[in-house]
């Protein structure tokens, strides 16, 4: 591993390491057509916009900047009820002896089968989308859900999940990592099931499902892509939490590209960057995060790895950047204030960040070094996802006008 500090307030790692090629055989493109297939059977389904940034391409110079726009999913402001809804699906056919790729979605909303899962309830931990896109999957099937949040949680976020369905929600006083843990407890003394995006030992089937339902993204974002008449992107950035959708992303891309192998870079917060610090620490194994856990991007605020994708992150990933809140929030401006025809994208904190690192290695000469070893240049095609939009309307007033106090550009 080759690790730049504090390059413009930016850490960054390359991936030196030799693949010994990490079995992605779970996101096997052709199984993960299945999944799509699936979510297309949902009456709510719509395919979001892969939206060209052609004006702001041609002032970073570079040929193109892609973005897909999860903001427009299922009407829940983010990505995260494309894993929800696959996941609860597929708990729903285990109970019940049947075969997920033998039904579309109204079938599981017969009455009959109603009937049969009307007790179940579903509980998870949670920052915000990922609780809301499991409440929300699990009114649609009819069932209850209990969340639990983390300390600091914004009331709107909780009060959002609330307005899913039949919902409780509980800010806790514990931190991400714990209140995971808290949720897998209760699971277990209620019999609850337990929907989490993270994954440990002995917990892995349910997470690996959730994974799967968020190649519907990538799958999206592959065929609007040849529409374009563009082959493949050379570059993606990916933004991490515990690393479950860049992941699961990561691994499905790399199957569908095969030899044709984009850049990919995973972008997290700096004092909260699990996935750079078990690139750091460089023994193959998954680490905790180690700085104070404060950032504005709430989605990303997650203390250790998900064990089911570390080992596509670790294998497949070129780069690590650990960035400062104000990458996001200049993200969140750039979208927000397109330049030219571009089309304005509302992106939250979680969703920006790639945008706003890709802008900074693009326009900073401190970062030169770093745009010329990626191989950034006027023939590269970046492709991003914008995986939230203004989930928290007043932080993303707030941050649009500057009017928090993030740490501004040196």
């Amino acid at each position: 591993m080759k690790e730049w500090k504090d390059k413009f307030c930016v850490d960054i790692i390359k991936n030196e390491r030799n693949s010994n090629g990490a079995e992605i055989k779970f996101l096997e493109v052709e199984d993960m057509e299945k999944v799509k297939k699936f979510h297309k059977s949902l009456d709510s389904y719509e395919r979001t916009p892969l939206i060209r940034l052609k004006s702001l391409a041609e002032k970073l110079k570079v040929k193109e900047i892609l973005v897909k726009d999860e903001s427009y999913r299922f009407g829940l402001k983010a990505f995260k009820g494309l894993g929800g809804i696959y996941a609860l699906s597929r708990v729903v056919c285990k109970k019940l002896g049947m075969n997920i790729e033998d039904i579309k979605f109204s079938d599981l909303k017969s009455g009959e089968i109603k009937e049969k899962i009307s007790d179940m309830t579903f509980v998870t931990a949670t920052d915000g989308n990922h609780g809301k896109g499991v409440a929300w999957s699990a009114a649609q099937l009819g069932c209850k859900a209990v969340v639990f949040m983390p300390k600091g949680s914004s009331e709107t976020r909780a009060q959002a999940i609330r307005n899913m369905g039949d919902t409780e929600v509980t800010i806790t006083n514990m931190g991400y990592d714990d209140t995971v843990r808290f949720a897998s407890k209760m699971s277990e003394e209620n019999g609850w099931y337990l929907v989490q995006d993270t994954s440990w030992e002995g917990y892995q089937e349910i997470p690996k499902w959730i994974i799967q339902g968020y190649t519907t993204m990538g799958a999206e974002a592959a065929e609007q892509m040849e529409e374009m008449e563009i082959e493949a992107p050379t570059h993606i950035f990916l933004q991490a939490g515990v690393g479950a959708m860049s992941g699961g992303i990561m691994g499905y891309l790399k199957n569908r590209y095969k030899d044709n192998k984009p850049v990919f870079a995973v972008v997290e917060p700096k004092e909260v960057a699990c996935i750079y610090e078990s690139a750091r620490v460089n023994d193959s194994e998954p680490h905790a995060a180690t700085g104070t856990g404060e950032t504005i991007m709430a989605g990303l605020n997650c203390g250790e790895p998900c064990t089911v994708t570390w080992p596509i992150l670790r294998e497949y990933s070129d780069y690590y950047f650990s960035c400062p809140d104000f990458t996001a929030a200049k993200g969140m401006r750039m979208m927000a204030n397109p330049i030219g025809k571009d089309r304005k994208i509302i992106s939250g904190e979680s969703g920006a960040v790639t945008l706003g690192i890709t802008a900074l290695l693009l326009e900073k000469k401190e970062l030169e070094d770093i745009k010329e070893d990626m191989k950034l240049n006027e023939n590269s095609i970046i492709l991003l996802f914008s995986t939230e939009g203004d989930t928290d309307p007043e932080v993303y007033k707030s941050i649009i006008e500057n009017r928090q106090n993030i740490e501004p550009e040196k």
